[in-house]
């Protein structure tokens, strides 16, 4: 037999591989922790800002707003400008910004509206939502592109 007829024969060298517990422990902490932050502050906003029955509810209408701004940022910071740590992804863009911006608030304040005689309300709180988030989304991420080209020479 010759030498690279036996290589062949050998078993195979397998590499031993960290339990993907350890791996993605860090990364869940990150999101749990960027998470109770973020939740946090929304719920900081709300009782700042509470929303009377029946009423458009502002707070969170604005919160929304405002985070998905801050994610059109950040997005375009980590992905065009800088090279963030492994965490800081989840950590600020899955834990502190998805904490903060809330869906499920969100479609509980349309059934309230609803269940209370308002689906106007509602309908429009939906609809403003909706258009007011995806248009802060698309302004930051313009807007934080022409900034950068701006300053690059």
């Amino acid at each position: 037999m010759t030498a690279p007829e036996a290589e062949s024969l050998r078993a195979p060298v397998r590499t031993r591989r960290a339990p993907a517990w350890r791996t993605q422990a860090p990364v869940v902490a990150a999101v749990a922790l960027g998470g109770a932050l973020g939740a946090s502050a929304r719920y900081a906003l709300t009782l700042a800002w509470p929303t009377p029955p029946g009423h458009f509810p502002w707070a969170t209408f604005w919160t929304n707003v405002l985070g998905c701004a801050v994610i059109g940022v950040f997005m375009v910071v980590i992905t065009d400008v800088w090279a963030a740590h492994r965490l800081v992804r989840p950590f600020f863009g899955t834990g502190v910004l998805g904490g903060f911006t809330t869906f499920s608030t969100y479609a509980v304040d349309i059934q309230k509206l609803v269940d209370a005689g308002h689906p106007v309300t509602g309908a429009a709180y939906l609809a403003a939502t909706l258009l007011a988030a995806l248009t802060a989304v698309w302004l930051a991420v313009t807007a934080a592109r022409r900034v950068l080209k701006w300053r690059q020479p």
